[in-house]
């Protein structure tokens, strides 16, 4: 992997939580396509571990065909190689078409154990979409209402009577995104092993004033997104890690999915590599604690759990059809072709979200046109050309099997 003469700047990225910290520098190597090409589509359905076991008809025997299979197999084998990407999943399910499941590259660069199709990943802002999930299962109990201010729940905010919940998931809020404060950038990269409360992040963004007026337009911001998790706790009554395992992941049977304690992170796992560091080199972040991001960011996932999931969220299993309606009212980002609802986005009609992480990138969409659900998760969060690495990928994937319907991720602000 390369290095670069000079770190990012940590701003409110478009749907893309990331910040960072330094720990010990690997060597600037460039890693091939290992594996590539080596497993059929339908080999990878049923993982060693037997985790996301599918019938026949979402696996079938001849996955997506020959030809099809190599022009994916050799899309994803050239942006690794040009963005220097260590390693790669993805899963993409077309029913009545087939399956591609593969995993290229290596888990770690150290040691070249190659990735597979099991391990357990940090997704990062793909939380957001457990996060707002929860939050919507208060609404269908009754206990909360969408247009509520957050002064009804929580004091201290910035112009808190007249910013809604539904400002807050939506990223219409105004307010300061506390990842982009310098003191808070500061902090975090000075010990990446810190943890840091709910509180301690949101004052960073509450010393500054708010950007714009409720509603007014959108701007991603994780401070958003932890005022949403502290409304659930204090409504719920329970500490927002149970109640996501209780109300969202059980009833999803997502079990292997999970909001970590601390740095906690289930084996298997690749290390991740970022070059979000204070001297701008490319260093292992497997362990930095990701407490930071909290209900914006912090939460971990697999694969076959994330497949599962991208349908749910798209179509609402859990809500009733009303408050799923409100979620996927998408409204314009300022960026063409791109919509952003209540914590879920809308892409060339893909729905879902991304993740970014130190270390780690993730994207999950679901195509309800064609029921098609595309994964894609890496293990690195490194930039190419000024874009995420996740969003190039899903974009060559999708010019390839839907070409109608292309994810196209627009160049996130620094």
């Amino acid at each position: 992997m390369r290095r670069t003469p000079s770190r990012r700047l940590f701003t409110a990225a478009l749907l893309v939580a990331s910040v960072l910290a330094p720990m010990t520098a690997i060597p600037a190597t460039t890693v091939h396509a290992a594996g590539v090409g080596r497993h059929d589509g339908n080999r990878h359905c049923v993982d060693p571990h037997g985790v996301g076991r599918h019938d026949k008809h979402e696996c079938p025997p001849h996955g997506l065909g020959r030809k099809l299979t190599a022009r994916l197999d050799k899309a994803i084998a050239d942006v690794r190689r040009e963005a220097d990407i260590p390693g790669v999943i993805v899963g993409l399910w077309m029913p009545g078409k087939g399956s591609y499941v593969r995993a290229t590259g290596v888990a770690d660069t150290a040691t070249g154990r190659p990735m597979t199709t099991d391990p357990f990943m940090r997704i990062g802002s793909e939380t957001k979409t457990f996060t707002v999930t929860a939050l919507l299962k208060l609404v269908d109990d009754g206990r909360i209402r969408l247009d509520d201010p957050i002064s009804k729940y929580i004091h201290g905010v910035p112009g808190g009577k007249r910013i809604t919940l539904r400002h807050l998931a939506e990223m219409r809020s105004g307010l300061f995104p506390y990842s982009a404060d310098a003191d808070f950038e500061h902090d975090l990269l000075s010990d990446p092993t810190r943890s840091f409360t709910p509180r301690e992040v949101l004052a960073y963004g509450f010393k500054h004033k708010n950007t714009f007026k409720p509603g007014k337009q959108f701007q991603y911001s994780n401070s958003n997104l932890v005022l949403l998790g502290l409304v659930i706790e204090k409504v719920s009554g329970h500490n927002l890690v149970d109640f996501i395992d209780k109300r969202v992941l059980r009833p999803a049977h997502l079990r292997h999915t999970l909001f970590p304690l601390d740095a906690e992170f289930p084996e298997p796992h690749p290390r991740g590599y970022t070059n979000q560091t204070l001297s701008g080199d490319v260093e292992d972040a497997t362990d930095w604690n990701p407490s930071w991001g909290w209900a914006a960011g912090a939460m971990i996932s697999n694969l076959h759990d994330l497949r599962r999931w991208a349908k749910i969220v798209a179509t609402g299993t859990l809500l009733s059809p009303q408050t799923q309606r409100e979620r996927l009212k998408t409204l314009p980002t300022g960026y063409p072709g791109t919509n952003y609802g209540l914590g879920i986005f809308e892409s060339d009609g893909w729905i879902g979200h991304n993740g970014s992480i130190p270390g780690y990138e993730s994207v999950t969409v679901y195509l309800p046109s064609k029921k098609a659900t595309l994964v894609v998760l890496l293990n690195t969060d490194i930039s190419y050309e000024g874009k995420e690495p996740s969003s190039v990928l899903a974009q060559k994937i999708t010019e390839i099997v839907t070409p109608k319907n292309i994810y196209d991720r627009p160049v996130p602000p620094r």
